[in-house]
């Protein structure tokens, strides 16, 4: 299954002990309280971890494929 680049912003600051959490993603916070979490996701693994993300209460901010 291809892959693609994904940035995944969520509301509040995530530690980086999340990254194993989140299918080894890049954990960044940022200055307005929020965190970006980025990496390579196929469709299943996105779908997985937006599945994670609504179990835990997290409130997506947005949701968008970088293309290459």
């Amino acid at each position: 299954m291809k892959q693609y680049h994904y940035k995944i912003r969520v509301e509040g600051h995530l530690t980086s002990d999340w990254s194993d959490w989140f299918e080894g993603l890049t954990i960044r916070r940022t200055s307005n309280g929020e965190t970006v979490l980025s990496g390579l996701l196929d469709q299943a693994a996105l779908h997985g971890f937006l599945a994670k993300a609504r179990d835990l209460g997290l409130v997506l901010v947005a949701v968008n494929r970088i293309e290459s």
